[in-house]
């Protein structure tokens, strides 16, 4: 157990260890290069490299073009139930090391479909393992399929019929990745709806790489409960102060806005503008192995911009698509800590 209650896998915790709670990560893009070789041989699946050593040069971060050919060759080599089911144990323990007490993980199901995997195999697998985690790893695992923007609207709203199926095994919500200006969310309202109906959630990705009025229209036609990323809020005044005013938690991703090249630099972050807006923004690495990061170097990245670690903390508790119970064990977690000296900013 850590200092916060919160079991912790075999080996060593990182120095300086507290809670933390990660509401955007993509669970295709936490899988690391030794992972990612045993699936592959498992599965028989070719890779590029045939050694850890190969598979981590090719990891190494060089474009957003970069970033799509290793997602290929890591969710091409996902084929079955125990692979999916790995997945979302492995990241737990990997976030538990870093005192992850609650995770949303996004996986999108009709990409594997596409690979020729079965819907109700690929559900299972991701709902197994997010109880598997919290029985070995201490850490509570909520799911949030993604819709893929320019996926047909039958398979959109086949997604979501799945997810209101798997609600009582962690499914809480439904969220949209993709390419934004290219594919704006209006397509998938009706699918937004139907999950609402069903009593899932709603996260889009939102005002990352396209603007303010990608942010809007999550808001209003999909009737988010959160966006995730959310940055460029930052453009306009008017939606920073709709925001705050309504309560809306942001999922901040601070190296992958960076490694995506949608900040030049972490001074240039709009991070502390979002804060001082009075908007609440929860942390999180959205695809650590790809974007070579992990809970504690974002949460780090957050504190010296500005933001304290409990008020990430907060954040995260605020925007979960949890249950009451969960939500109140969240908040004993956090109440229990002791926050003094931990993630302040730099003088």
């Amino acid at each position: 157990m850590n200092d916060f209650g919160v079991p912790v896998p075999v080996g060593v915790p990182v120095p300086g260890t507290f809670p933390k709670i990660e509401l955007h990560v993509h669970l295709e893009g936490t899988v690391r290069a030794e992972t990612l070789l045993q699936i592959a041989r498992r599965n028989g699946v070719a890779l590029p490299a045939d050694s850890v050593e190969g598979l981590a040069e090719l990891y190494r971060f060089r474009d957003f073009a970069h970033f799509l050919e290793v997602w290929l060759l890591t969710t091409g080599a996902l084929r079955t139930y125990r692979d999916f089911r790995q997945v979302v144990v492995d990241y737990a323990a990997e976030a538990a090391s870093h005192g992850a007490a609650y995770i949303e993980g996004i996986f999108t199901p009709a990409e594997a479909a596409e690979r020729g995997c079965d819907w109700d195999e690929v559900f299972a697998g991701y709902c197994d393992g997010a109880q598997q985690a919290a029985e070995q790893h201490g850490v509570h695992v909520r799911l949030t399929p993604d819709i893929a923007r320019g996926c047909p609207l039958e398979i959109a709203e086949l997604t979501v019929q799945y997810a209101v199926a798997h609600r009582d095994r962690g499914v809480v919500g439904i969220g949209l990745g993709g390419a934004e200006a290219q594919y704006p969310s209006a397509a998938y309202e009706r699918a937004f709806e139907i999950a609402r109906d069903g009593g899932l959630g709603s996260v889009p990705h939102a005002g990352e790489a396209d603007g303010p009025a990608s942010i809007r229209r999550a808001l209003d036609g999909l009737r988010a409960d959160r966006i995730r990323h959310g940055i460029r809020a930052a453009d306009d005044p008017g939606l920073l102060r709709d925001l705050a005013a309504r309560g809306v938690v942001l999922d901040v991703c601070p190296i992958s806005n960076l490694r995506t090249g949608v900040v030049a630099s972490l001074a240039e972050h709009p991070l502390p503008q979002l804060a001082a807006a009075g908007i609440a923004c929860s942390v999180s690495t959205d695809d650590p192995a790809m974007f070579g990061t992990d809970l504690t170097t974002d949460y780090a990245v957050a504190r010296d911009l500005g933001v304290t670690a409990r008020d990430c903390y907060l954040a995260g508790q605020r925007g979960a698509l949890c249950d009451a119970p969960t939500r109140s064990l969240l908040q004993k977690i956090g109440e229990a800590f002791d926050w003094s000296g931990i993630g302040v900013p730099p003088a």
